[in-house]
């Protein structure tokens, strides 16, 4: 919500520790825009646009460097939208750019980027790779048109096989493709096609997502419903995925065995985050911030334009506190719903007080079989995992749920 009155970003990150940050870039830019996305993204930017946008997050990510005096960023990822949709010379540009005020070595951090089938071309992807980019997700979505066509994805204007085939072939650390269950229609035998779609490239990470449909989104406006399946096609792909040698890290991320670890020592429950660009969210330990939220496409582009305009960046408007009530509940969010859990010890060391203490609705879980405590540790059981986008939401707190209620969508 507006911030009143506004923080200044001296005054947010002074007391932070800026040796150990998360770099992210948000390029709210793609080619089409997808039935079910309510990501704050604009289809077909004119150049103009696109060129304004680059500038102010240049303008932005030197002000805000100089200001909170960042001594390392562990790890970065550049999203959006889609960040591929970029031309070869603004990509090379941003990054070298960034990196002047930013105490950066690309190619020595773990840097993830977001990437859709159509803006990707072997030079393109060789300059990534030239830049230090270690991990290129490919927002596939389903490799069935029928898939395609439930979803209201447009055409996508490229041959998936070709562009996986380039990506192996430049050789990124980490591939990973996005997949989407739960599509009006999608029965197993579907589901099971797209699956070995991917996993004939063996890449080093599926992301599987169910489908949800947001407020305003095309799917939204359409009267569009997920499938009846999704639970039954979740547990179809995490046993294909566990048989073919992957490790299930959280409800949606599967990693293959032997595949390179993210070496980076950020820990989003502690370490803070600095976001650039219009949408882009940053964290410090007790505020939350970015430029307002939209979904509908005018929304989207008065916020971007209004964005771009700005001349200091320097005073935060826009965000949420986060009190001490809110600080515990998201570092057990944030632990417990992805591998390998919530350290007791280290949250008592955090908090001064037992989890259990805190927030004794936590025994419900192990009550119900979907936790369990192990080694001072609370991991979700194979049934929790399965009820991961439950769990989060049951653990807001009413001041939390309150606000969301509130919220007005545009």
């Amino acid at each position: 919500r507006p911030l009143d009155p506004p923080v200044s970003l001296e005054d947010a990150w002074r007391e932070e520790d800026t040796s150990n940050l998360f770099l992210y870039l948000h390029l709210p830019f793609c080619e089409m825009r997808c039935g079910f996305c309510n990501l704050f993204t604009t289809i077909r930017p004119g150049q103009d646009l696109v060129e304004s946008t680059l500038e102010a997050i240049v303008r932005q990510s030197r002000q805000t460097a100089e200001t909170i005096g960042p001594s390392r960023v562990s790890q970065a990822a550049i999203g959006g939208g889609t960040p591929s949709f970029l031309t070869l010379s603004q990509l090379e540009r941003l990054f070298t750019q960034v990196q002047r005020n930013w105490p950066v070595r690309w190619g020595n951090i773990p840097l993830s980027f977001e990437s859709s089938p159509a803006t990707l071309s072997p030079e393109k992807l060789r300059l990534l790779r030239s830049l230090g980019v270690s991990r290129l997700s490919l927002g596939v979505q389903s490799f069935l048109s029928e898939d395609l066509a439930a979803l209201r994805r447009p055409e996508l204007g490229a041959d998936l096989a070709k562009v996986c085939e380039w990506i192996r072939e430049t050789d990124f650390p980490t591939f990973n493709i996005d997949l989407i269950y739960g599509v009006p229609g999608q029965d197993e035998k579907r589901w099971e096609q797209s699956l070995e779609a991917a996993l004939r490239w063996t890449p080093e990470e599926l992301y599987l997502y169910p489908l949800y449909v947001g407020k305003l989104t095309n799917l939204d406006r359409l009267g569009g419903k997920p499938g009846t399946s999704r639970r039954a096609l979740y547990r179809q792909a995490r046993e294909r995925l566990l048989a073919e040698g992957y490790r299930q890290l959280s409800m949606r991320l599967f990693r293959r065995s032997g595949a390179p670890e993210m070496e980076a020592d950020y820990c989003c429950q502690r370490d803070g985050m600095v976001g650039l660009g219009p949408g882009a969210r940053s964290y410090t330990r007790d505020l939350h911030y970015s430029s307002e939220y939209a979904v509908g496409q005018p929304g989207v582009r008065a916020i971007i334009g209004s964005f771009s305009r700005i001349e200091n960046y320097r005073e935060i408007t826009y965000g949420a506190r986060l009190d001490i009530e809110e600080q515990r509940r998201r570092f057990v969010i944030k632990s417990l719903l992805r591998h390998p859990g919530l350290d007791r010890a280290e949250y008592q060391a955090e908090f001064g007080a037992s989890v259990e203490e805190h927030l004794p609705q936590l025994l419900e879980l192990v009550e119900l079989g979907l936790a369990n405590v192990r080694d001072n540790r609370w991991e979700l059981s194979e049934e929790g995992l399965a009820y991961s986008d439950t769990i989060g939401p049951w653990l807001y707190s009413e001041a939390v749920q309150r606000e969301m209620a509130r919220y007005e969508l545009v």
